[in-house]
């Protein structure tokens, strides 16, 4: 994709993220993303979240300038998982994501069909069954079996986050609470899903604000294609945004085994404290993976887990 089909992409992308309005640590917090994400590319990001902010990008603007039918496919599919990303698309979001459809000329029925797909992704429960040979199939027993679990979820969303479709990024969340959810119930926690989403956000791992980077760090990288199977980019190495899931998911379970083992004892700015100490542990720790990353990228057979996801 050309930069000003990136541009017009992630434009979308950061609409569908303030379509319902959002809270002003979830602003600040896209827009350090922008930053990021503009890092060493040809694109300002930081400047595209200000326009999109103080001035509301027409549809029929942004859809000239994505003339291809596999980009527009993509930039609504983007909308589509942020707008998802707690779960439920509220009356607003889907009123914006009708009006991409429309607006980019995109078939009603696959349109709603790939909606209804990504929400039952993004809503998924946090109980139920697991991926055998990639995550551990039962509730671990001991702090042993907690380590290997924290290390498949991470190598499993470090691989999803080199897939090109749009559906493995939006399971890499997902698979991040359902990891909680196991942590917690190994120390005797049932634990709901508000309960994990405040704790993510306790961490800094906010929905929206995560989903919008992993789709724009992919689309710069480019590794997203379509919903069809078409590739905007290649596959990738593991070094190419892998790391970022991997380290996240890994930082996410270790905090959580330290802080259901400690009784939920821990603050906020304690909790904070140990999820960046712990990233920066997990970003070093990630090379050793690489390999296993790469490979089960290679093996995945998407849809399986997506259904695993759901179930």
């Amino acid at each position: 994709m050309t930069p000003d089909q990136q541009r017009a992409v992630l434009t979308v992308c950061l609409m569908a993220a303030y379509a319902d309005g959002v809270s002003d640590t979830e602003r600040d917090a896209l827009g350090r993303i922008a930053g990021r994400l503009g890092a060493g590319t040809p694109l300002d990001v930081g400047a595209i979240n200000t326009d999109v902010l103080g001035r509301r990008p027409s549809l029929a603007e942004l859809a000239a300038a994505l003339p291809e039918r596999e980009a527009r496919q993509l930039a609504y599919e983007m909308a589509v998982g942020v707008c998802n990303a707690d779960g439920t698309a509220s009356a607003a979001e889907r009123d914006f994501l009708a009006q991409v459809a429309q607006a980019f000329g995109l078939d009603a029925g696959p349109a709603q069909s790939f909606a209804q797909q990504a929400a039952a992704v993004t809503a998924a429960p946090l109980s139920g069954s697991a991926l055998d040979g990639a995550i551990v199939a039962t509730v671990p027993a001991n702090g042993v079996e907690i380590d290997k679990m924290i290390v498949n979820y991470a190598i499993l969303n470090g691989a999803l986050e080199l897939l090109p479709q749009s559906l493995a990024s939006m399971a890499i969340i997902p698979l991040q609470m359902k990891m909680v959810y196991r942590i917690g119930k190994a120390h005797g926690y049932e634990l709901d899903r508000g309960h994990v989403t405040d704790l993510l956000a306790t961490l800094g791992v906010g929905l929206t604000s995560q989903y919008v980077e992993q789709f724009g760090r992919k689309l710069l990288g480019g590794l997203l294609g379509s919903i069809g199977g078409g590739l905007l980019g290649g596959l990738g190495s593991a070094a190419t945004g892998a790391g970022f899931s991997f380290a996240t998911t890994y930082a996410l379970g270790q905090v959580a085994k330290r802080y259901y083992a400690g009784g939920r004892t821990i603050d906020a700015a304690g909790l904070q404290q140990a999820f960046a100490s712990m990233l920066a542990d997990a970003k070093t720790l990630q090379g050793n993976y690489a390999g296993q990353i790469a490979e089960q990228a290679r093996s995945l057979d998407l849809g399986k887990l997506l259904a695993v996801v759901k179930s």
